[in-house]
Parts: structure tokens; sequence; C-alpha cells
């Protein structure tokens, strides 16, 4: 048998082994068509989202475990979109934070990570746009992905800064020579309207491959998950939020009676409802200043659409003792100068205070990782869990922050 032969048979044993063993990682594997690569620009293993590129020696060098990482981690990028979800983020950067959300996934369902993956426990369960501001300078510096993402052309280096914007088709003369100086073989860089077609392609292959493992019991834990965060509607957080807070807003008609002195007639009067809201913030260090004034910013102009009278707190394993900070609906809610804690997470202070307080508010909202200690039952009174990551809440509404 050739070398080449024996490179097929290997990927051939790799893929029949992740659709037995793990049969969403290889239903999406199976929609990669496999390619051989010219080694000049493909060192390892590469995807452009619309076929997935080897090398046959790197294939011939890897263990059979370490090549099933290498193809599962080449359909990941795929199947979550990351070739259409860079926007203004500097590539290198953004390639990086990719890679750190895959590996952890793969690790987690047993498979051996192939030689230079990286892996950062910290990021376990983030997104890439989530892991994208934490990469430090020194973590970027000197660190590469394994393989090659070649949805904007080469692997490393090239199309640094913004995500080009969508442009008209190149013309042929135009076309011949860009690919005049992409190395021979190299696929050309995806144009907007391929990325467009390829992200729904992509999410219908996730959705049938989750289907089929769900029916096998053979997806849980992170990737089913992650699952339920791609495949849930793209609503952003803002409009659920305020599409809930106005639902409760209880401006409405009133049919009571009047007294005898007004006549019989039973007219309907406007009754006004100012909502009293409290809100918590996790201070404990995971979500950045930054998000909680973006936060408190939509939060602001909310509470204004429904005349809100707002308690904020902020907790981290116990409440922030310059709290309460308390807003009426016309005053402008403006965040304490400090509100960062440093300790662990526990959710029942927040939810001990409002009940010794007294307190019933017509909705408490909690911006949060959703990682801590929650409180062993659900208060009377609803609460919506604003979430950043992929934790998941024993109760009330959970609204992704993404």
């Amino acid at each position: 048998m050739g070398s080449s032969d024996r490179v097929q048979t290997k990927l051939a044993a790799a893929r029949t082994r992740l659709i037995l063993e793990k049969p969403f990682l290889g239903a999406l594997v199976l929609r990669l068509p496999l390619v051989e690569a010219d080694p000049q620009w493909c060192p390892s293993v590469a995807t452009d989202a619309r076929a997935l590129y080897y090398n046959p020696e790197y294939v011939g060098s890897l263990p059979l475990e370490q090549l099933q990482f290498a193809l599962a981690h080449e359909a990941l990028h795929c199947a979550l979109s990351h070739f259409a979800r860079r926007e203004h983020r500097v590539k290198h950067r953004w390639d990086l934070a990719c890679d750190l959300a895959i590996n952890p996934l793969l690790v987690k369902e047993g498979l051996s990570p192939a030689p230079g993956a990286l892996i950062v426990p910290d990021f376990e369960g983030m997104s890439a746009e989530e892991i994208y501001p934490l990469i430090k300078d020194d973590q970027e510096e000197g660190h590469e992905p394994f393989d090659r993402h070649l949805y904007e052309g080469g692997g490393q280096g090239e199309q640094e800064g913004p995500a080009p914007e969508p442009q008209e088709a190149p013309r042929p003369d135009e076309q011949q020579g860009r690919e005049g100086r992409r190395p021979a073989g190299q696929p050309p860089p995806l144009s907007p309207q391929e990325r467009e077609q390829l992200a729904e392609r992509w999410r219908r292959y996730l959705a049938g491959a989750a289907q089929q493992a769900l029916q096998a019991g053979k997806l849980a834990g992170a990737l089913a998950r992650m699952v339920d965060r791609l495949l849930a509607p793209q609503v952003p957080w803002r409009s659920l939020l305020a599409r809930y807070l106005v639902a409760r807003a209880r401006d409405d008609y009133t049919y009571t009676r009047p007294s005898r002195r007004e006549g019989q007639a039973i007219l309907p009067a406007l009754r006004g409802h100012e909502m009293d809201l409290v809100v918590a913030l996790d201070t404990s260090g995971s979500v950045t200043d930054e998000e909680i004034r973006a936060f408190a910013s939509e939060l602001d102009a909310i509470k204004g659409q429904v005349r809100a009278r707002l308690t904020l707190l902020a907790c981290d394993w116990d409440l922030a003792p310059e709290g309460p900070w308390r807003y009426e609906p016309w005053e402008p809610l403006t965040l304490p100068r400090s509100l960062r804690g440093g300790g662990g997470t526990r959710f029942r202070p927040v939810f001990d205070w409002v009940e010794r307080e007294g307190l019933r508010p017509d909705v408490l909202v909690y911006f949060t990782d959703a990682q801590g200690e929650f409180p062993p039952h659900e208060p009377p009174y609803p609460v919506i869990w604003l979430v950043k990551g992929g934790a998941q809440v024993p109760w009330g509404i959970r609204v992704q922050l993404n």
C-alpha cells in the first residue's frame, strides 16, 4: 500500500471512529470534503468552510486519536460560523479566540489534542466573542493556531485589521491578479455572498447533527449547551428584556364601578402603574466594567419607557456595603464609581435582602455569568438572568447576553 493510500485509510478510520463514538462531531466532519493540499501553504490542516484541506505528511505523523481531534476542530470552525463572525476584529487575535473556544470543548468530549492546540482552562465555556477581548498581548505574541483558517485568504498574518467590507465581485482580470498572489492550489477567500450562504448551510448541518446525536443519546454537556445557544432565536438581549418589561408594565384600563353619585354607567379609566424593578450586578470579576456600563445604559432607556422605580444591588460573595442605590423613574441611572468585587460568586445575598426588606418587585434582573451558588428555592416574583457565557440557571428566565 502506497503512502497516499495509507493516508486515505487513516482519514477514513478517523472519520468512522468519530461517527461511531461522537456522532455529533462525526456528522459535521462528513460535511467537509477532504482535499489533499500543498505543504507550502498547508503545513497541517485547514478549512475555508467549503472543504477540509490536509497535508499528507502531517496526517501520517498523527496518532489516530489526535487526527480525530484535528478533523473535529476544523468541522467546529465551520459549524460555529467562525468564518462569518469576525466583523471588526483583528484576524490573528480572532483566529486565536476561535481556537481557544473550540479546543476545550473537544477535550471535554474525550479527544486528544493535536500538537500545538491552544488550551486555556479559564476560557472554558466561553464563545470566541467573549474570549477575544480577554486575550492579552503576551498571549497573542508567539502563538499561532495549529491549523489554517482560509476564509479570507492565507492562514497567518494576512488580512489583519477589520474584515473587508462587502463589495461587488471583481472583474475576471482583477480576480486573476488576486489569484496570482496566492500559492498554487490555495482556495480563494470567501465572497460576502458565500459567507452568508455558507453560514446558513452550516446552521442546517449543525441542527441536523444535533438531532441525530440526541436520538442516539450522545449529545450532552458543554456541546449540548453550545448547540442550544447557537440554534436559539437570534434576538438581541436588549429586545427580549425590553419586550418582557413592557409586557409587565401594567398601564391598562380598569372597569371598576364608580360611586353612586357618578351614575350607573361603567366607563373605562386609565390606571397607571410604576414598576418596582430590582437589578443585581455580579461584580465577582467575570463581568467587565465596560459590559456593566453598556448594560446600565440600555436598562436606563428601558426604565424610562416603562416608568420603573429601580433598586440597584452589587454582589460577589456578599452584597456591596455601599448599596443599595435607588432611582426614581425620572432619575437617570448613574452607576457608582466603584462596583468591583473580588471574591467568589453567590446569588443568595440578593434574594435574602429582597426578602428582609419585604419587597415584591415586579421583576428582578440579574446580570451575571451564572457561575456561582444559587438559592435553593425560586422566589415568588419573576427573575430574569442576563447571562454572559454558557452556564445554565436552575429557575427563572434565562436571556443570553452575547
